[in-house]
């Protein structure tokens, strides 16, 4: 059974809202020193919220590469 195709769209499009609200949010901003409160870490800068989405990204990439790598057995690419 695949993926329900309309979800799929859904979720796509509620992804690009989601990023495209964060580009105008960032470019709005007079400077990465820009404070917020983030629940569980209280205070936190643009430039933290930034690096964080970074590490993020990079962790998951990560896990989506180990799962491939046992899939097609390739390593180090």
């Amino acid at each position: 059974m695949g993926a329900d195709a309309r979800m799929v769209d859904e979720a796509w499009e509620v992804w690009r809202a989601e990023v495209s609200f964060a580009d105008r949010f960032v470019d709005a901003a007079p400077d990465l020193e820009v404070m917020g409160n983030e629940p569980g870490e209280g205070p936190v800068s643009l430039r933290w919220v930034l690096m964080h989405m970074v590490e993020e990204y990079a962790r998951h990439n990560g896990h989506a590469d180990l799962l491939r790598e046992q899939i097609d057995g390739a390593v180090g690419l």
